[in-house]
């Protein structure tokens, strides 16, 4: 089979609720990433085969197909570009990666965009459910759902919840982790660790036109004392807002091709796509779902945990990457080494991108070969992605 090839990965930097990006429409965030990984790589943008855009909520400013939007707001790519926009929840843009991968890997394409877009400022998280009740057009859980699941509504924060009362995790481990994460993205931020795979955004702010290139929800003044005393989430819980990831806006897009396109565009790969796997399990526990995914990948990989060089483990809650730790053994030190969606923040749709562009430069950074991309997904589903540095 045919070898898919990364040749880059960017990223906005994160923006917070009503933050530096809340000015910025969702479909020029998105094309910004687009025109960045088309710039960065040389890639002629009228070869691109195609874009595969993630996008959790499909409502308002993003929705009519923002992915193809989003094209058509380019800079660079032409008219004649195709596009869609996929759902997976949280690992949206990390499927448009293994889709992308899967087209280049099958010979039906040979360059593809994978991107992700979230301006959870201006099209709020749930709003395109809220907006169909409100409508009275229905509810997504339908009479058959009902029927296999009496009573229960899908919640990831219940079922973060269950995976500390599971997996044996309490508050203070919640807060240690997050603490750890935005330590770990402070040293990165100073020591420049970003500044490859951040595409700088051109902004408004009161005191005139600026450009946004640092993760405003880095917490620089954090503290274990800070974060323990924020108010848990659910009384008897362990979760707070300060163990959960972020409310983010932002972009991000990586180019994936064939061999034949390395030789024909003259591009330098980055990485090449190891191994591609996703499942699905328990719909209400849900988050759980990364451990055993990642039992899977590196089975079909052929390969063990202690293999891979550095994991990126998406921090919806502390408990999920926790979790995952204590399932695989991995070790600690490896994973989120430049801190994870508690400090840097969650843009849901454009997580998968996201985090892949940081384990790109991360595993250049440090000489290293292999590393491993999971995230948990409503519904109780999670992709692996294991890539290996060239």
């Amino acid at each position: 089979m045919a070898t898919a090839y990364i040749v880059d990965a960017v990223r906005t930097a994160g923006g917070r609720r009503g933050g530096r990006l809340a000015g910025v429409h969702p479909v020029d965030l998105a094309a910004a990433s687009l025109d960045a990984v088309v710039e960065r790589t040389g890639m002629d943008p009228a070869k691109v085969d195609d874009v595969i855009m993630g996008c959790v909520t499909q409502a308002g400013e993003q929705a009519m197909q923002v992915g193809r939007n989003a094209v058509l707001a380019s800079k660079l790519l032409p008219e004649a570009t195709p596009a869609v926009t996929i759902d997976r929840q949280c690992g949206s843009s990390q499927q448009a990666i293994q889709f992308a991968a899967q087209a280049v890997m099958s010979g039906t394409q040979d360059a593809v965009i994978a991107a992700g877009i979230e301006s959870m400022s201006r099209v709020p998280m749930g709003s395109s459910a809220s907006f169909h009740m409100k409508e009275g057009m229905g509810h997504y859980k339908s009479p058959g759902l009902e029927e296999k699941y009496p009573g229960i509504m899908w919640s990831q924060f219940m079922g973060a919840e269950m995976i500390a009362q599971k997996h044996g995790l309490s508050k203070d481990d919640c807060d240690r982790f997050a603490l750890a994460s935005h330590k770990k993205a402070v040293a990165a931020t100073e020591a420049g660790a970003f500044e490859r795979e951040i595409v700088p955004i051109r902004i408004e702010t009161p005191e005139g036109e600026a450009l946004h290139t640092v993760d405003e929800g880095i917490r620089f003044d954090a503290t274990l004392e800070s974060i323990a005393g924020v108010k848990l989430l659910q009384e008897g819980g362990v979760l707070t807002a300060a163990s959960a990831s972020q409310i983010c806006d932002g972009s991000s897009a990586a180019l994936i091709v064939s061999e034949q396109a390395l030789k024909d565009y003259g591009l330098t790969p980055r990485a090449r796509i190891h191994t591609l796997t996703v499942t699905a399990g328990d719909p209400v526990i849900m988050l759980e779902e990364p451990l055993f995914a990642t039992d899977k990948a590196l089975a079909r990989a052929g390969l063990k945990i202690d293999d891979i060089d550095l994991y990126e483990v998406n921090e919806a809650f502390a408990t999920v990457p926790l979790a995952w730790l204590k399932h695989t053994g991995a070790d600690p030190e490896k994973l989120n080494v430049n801190g994870g969606a508690i400090a840097l923040g969650h843009p849901l749709g454009a997580s998968g991108t996201k985090l892949m562009s940081t384990l790109l430069n991360a595993l250049h950074a440090r000489g290293k070969k292999y590393g491993l991309q999971t995230m948990c997904e409503g519904g109780g589903v999670a992709n692996v992605t294991i890539i290996e540095a060239v």
